[in-house]
């Protein structure tokens, strides 16, 4: 890696854009790479000139506070982390001029890396990847999107590790290099604040097979008419490997009982995995004895505990409408549903429909999303149904205990991100699991 690094950047004027945890790693590794190169980094708060890390360094620069997307075409090369849009910068800067972690490392291992992307169920797929290869004795590494920088793990790396790279659109958008393995979940409307459009948004998450070769894998979803099309569209050397819930039963799948990988979703999650477990020479028998021990992860569909004979789960992942239909469709005897949070402007009205015909008699809104939310049901007609709309997310518990019904399940799916009261969607899973055990005690 820090060949690379120092082919790419020394002797040029490189801006560092972004300096919060995968920021600091990148700092690290090409100070390794460059020592004595003047870097100028880049960040919107101003306080990072006294980071520990910074501290001491003579050959730093800052550029930061409110300005500090100004200028960026002065710049041989942006170094750029994927928290940070570019959609608003005019004139917009040359791709080209814009690497990242993610680019980096994809250049280095691609040949060994397995890459999973989707809207929605790229944290299980991963996971559930790696937990297989390692419950086999494959030498593997889980990283990316699902909490840990890439560049964190280059000690850990030798020619024969399997690479399980959860990779987000902001992660893809620009990059040139491709995984060997690449998983495409699905495509749904998110992020859509970070992007011109939904077209630019899908066109990030193909970059995960835009650059294959020969010998390379796609596995993608065929039920989604986006992806499908987009995997036509983009097919050059590599080999397409589509999945459908209407393909021969896979005999590995067939007996899939696992409690956490319950509902459609997670089946086509458990479908990708199995065929690129089996694409690294997993025999079937390891592969389903893995998919049988696989615990599931927080947050997402994850039972939160029995209060007041009510069985709350929390489903606080789920940020996009399609996620929260599949946890109602998934989990049995769904009596209240708490929805809402911070609005990104995606359309509610499927969601609306799917909501107003379904078995949930008592909604919980909270937010500008809830209050969408709301607005779309009504529109439709909620007759039988009880919306109760909320000024803050904690206000929720009283209200889920004193209406659900006995024996029945109250279920956190917002359908919404969470930024209008938390930092993310695991701090709001959180607080779900801390006030409904309080609530024990009311």
């Amino acid at each position: 890696m820090h060949d690379l690094i120092r082919n790419m950047m020394k002797g040029k004027r490189v801006l560092l854009l972004g300096f919060g945890r995968e920021g600091q790693v990148s700092y690290q590794v090409i100070r390794q790479a460059l020592p004595g190169q003047r870097l100028i980094v880049a960040d919107g708060n101003e306080k990072i000139r006294d980071h520990e890390l910074l501290r001491g360094d003579p050959d730093i620069d800052f550029q930061v506070g409110p300005g500090y997307l100004d200028g960026l075409d002065r710049f041989d090369l942006i170094v750029k982390s994927p928290g940070i849009t570019l959609k608003d910068i005019v004139p917009a800067v040359d791709p080209a001029r814009i690497t990242s972690q993610t680019d980096l490392f994809l250049r280095k291992y691609s040949r060994q890396i397995i890459g999973v992307t989707g809207t929605k169920g790229k944290s299980t797929t991963s996971s559930l990847i790696y937990h297989i290869l390692n419950n086999t004795g494959v030498e593997s590494l889980l990283l990316g999107n699902i909490g840990t920088p890439a560049f964190h793990f280059l000690d850990k790396i030798t020619p024969s590790t399997t690479i399980v790279f959860e990779l987000s659109s902001h992660q893809l958008q620009y990059v040139i290099c491709s995984p060997h393995i690449a998983i495409l979940l699905n495509l749904y409307q998110e992020h859509l604040d970070a992007y011109r459009s939904f077209l630019e948004y899908q066109l990030a998450k193909m970059n995960i097979t835009r650059f294959q070769q020969e010998g390379d894998y796609f596995i993608y979803n065929s039920d989604d008419q986006i992806v499908a099309g987009h995997a036509a569209a983009f097919r050059k050397r590599q080999t397409l490997i589509p999945f459908s819930l209407s393909e021969v039963r896979d005999p590995v799948l067939g007996h899939l009982h696992n409690r956490y990988l319950r509902g459609d979703h997670n089946r086509m999650n458990a479908m990708a995995a199995v065929k690129a477990c089996r694409l690294c020479g997993l025999a079937d028998d390891d592969i389903a004895e893995g998919l049988d021990s696989f615990k599931g992860l927080a947050h997402r569909m994850e039972y939160a505990g029995r209060y007041h004979g009510i069985d709350f789960y929390n489903d606080s992942i789920a940020t996009i409408p399609e996620a929260c239909m599949a946890a109602v469709r998934a989990i049995p005897g769904v009596d209240t549903l708490i929805l809402g949070g911070f609005d990104r402007g995606i359309s509610y009205d499927g969601l609306a429909q799917f909501l107003v015909q379904s078995e949930v008699s008592t909604f919980i809104l909270t937010g500008m999303a809830g209050e969408r939310i709301a607005q779309a049901m009504e529109a439709v007609g909620i007759q039988g149904k009880r919306l109760i709309r909320i000024h803050r997310f904690d206000d929720f518990a009283g209200y889920a205990v004193k209406y659900t019904r006995p024996g029945h399940v109250c279920l956190l799916s917002p359908a919404a991100a969470s930024y209008d009261e938390f930092r993310s969607f695991e701090e709001r899973g959180m607080r779900f699991t801390e006030l409904i055990s309080k609530a024990e005690n009311t």
